[in-house]
């Protein structure tokens, strides 16, 4: 029941976002990197963004990390914050806690 709320959820985020064009499914990835690059490719090119690129696609990705809240598996909840990480390389912003 929780992974399909969670499912129809982000769906709903994917196609309504008003921030971001988002790829479908980009937060159910397992790959932390190919997410990052989704990110930055959707904040680089939306005409629809309010704040820099950067942190707008780190913004959509903290949203549906705490959005998702205990719903996410923590698998997913690993893979999401190491994309925080490739993001922020990818921005050549120095990594968290570093």
């Amino acid at each position: 029941m929780f992974q399909n709320s969670l499912k129809n959820w982000s769906h709903q985020v994917t196609e309504t976002s008003n921030a971001l064009d988002l790829e479908p499914g980009v937060f159910t990835w397992n790959d932390p990197y190919k997410i990052a690059l989704s990110l930055k490719h959707s904040a680089d090119s939306s005409e629809r963004r309010k704040a820099e690129p950067f942190a707008s696609a780190m913004a959509m990705l903290n949203f549906y990390i705490n959005r998702a809240g205990k719903h996410l598996s923590a698998q997913q909840r690993e893979v999401l914050e190491k994309a925080k990480d490739e993001l922020r390389a990818l921005y050549g912003k120095p990594r968290h806690g570093g």
